[in-house]
């Protein structure tokens, strides 16, 4: 097993950055466990595994939509609230006699030193990963020999990827884990065939009146695109978040400039908002 005196040494001025971060951290558990002690705070006693799920997903959005704002003081405040979300989850593993926060750190650490053999263990004659593809190529089979090594029961190539997650997500990380076992195409211009293809097929659903098959066609052509990001080296995520903003930006152009005649959205002639649409564009 690699371990981490594999690292080399740290300058003295990192050094001390990390030991400094080191105890602001470990300031912050010192805090989470007196919260959750018997005497702290009664909202944070309540809490459990599960009320605090819906926490999470709401600081992880916070944090993207700091960087997409590049708003750096709002980004080192959402990250903060970020990593509380992993210490309430220790200490309340603490407290279970489950595992610590330092055990949390002790498994990441190894797993990184682990999973980049490539900067962390080379030795003469290995082939090196110098590409992001083949450096995950070497991470997914890592992943598999880390299974066989925990003598678990084998698992399709797709029972690794969360159901738990957003469809947008699930449907990237399923896609490209196809991909790379070569169930894929062979460019760019075969997915978009194979996407007029699914939209002609939505079309005769929509025909057809069936709700059911309009659902799964339209499930076809999203997770289509999704693949098409793919190819595109793209984000199908940060895309949409881009294009949500572009669309809140430009609409709220367009009510301010019905509220400046005294108008509003509701109600106005569809050519006045197209025409409003536009001006917003330009």
């Amino acid at each position: 097993m690699l371990h981490l005196d594999h690292i080399p040494q740290m300058s003295s001025d990192s050094d001390s950055a990390a030991a400094s971060a080191g105890e602001k951290l470990q300031r912050l558990i010192e805090l989470m466990a007196r919260l959750r002690a018997p005497d702290g705070c009664p909202w944070d006693r309540e809490q459990n595994f599960d009320t605090i799920k819906k926490y999470t997903v709401e600081e992880t959005y916070e944090v993207l939509d700091a960087i997409d704002r590049r708003d750096w003081n709002d980004l080192r405040e959402e990250l903060g609230d970020f990593i509380l979300q992993a210490v309430f989850y220790a200490q309340m593993a603490s407290e279970e006699g489950r595992f610590s926060f330092g055990d949390c750190l002790d498994a990441i650490n190894e797993k990184l030193v682990r999973r980049h053999p490539h900067i962390f263990a080379v030795k003469p004659g290995d082939e090196i990963a110098r590409t992001g593809d083949q450096v995950l190529k070497r991470w997914e089979e890592i992943k598999a020999e880390e299974k066989r090594g925990k003598a678990e029961k084998p698992n399709g190539l797709l029972d690794g990827i969360s159901r738990a997650q957003p469809s947008l997500i699930e449907a990237q990380q399923i896609s490209s884990k196809a991909a790379r076992a070569g169930f894929d195409w062979e460019n760019s211009e075969q997915v978009i065939a194979k996407l007029e293809e699914e939209i002609a097929e939505f079309r005769e659903a929509r025909d057809s009146g069936s709700a059911d098959e309009m659902e799964g066609e339209l499930g076809d052509i999203l997770f289509t695109i999704v693949n098409l990001a793919r190819f595109a080296k793209v984000d199908p995520e940060q895309a949409l978040r881009r294009t949500n903003a572009k669309f809140r930006k430009r609409f709220a152009h367009l009510e301010k400039r019905l509220a400046d005649d005294g108008g509003e959205v509701s109600g106005a002639p569809i050519e006045r908002l197209e025409a409003l649409w536009q001006e917003a564009k330009r």
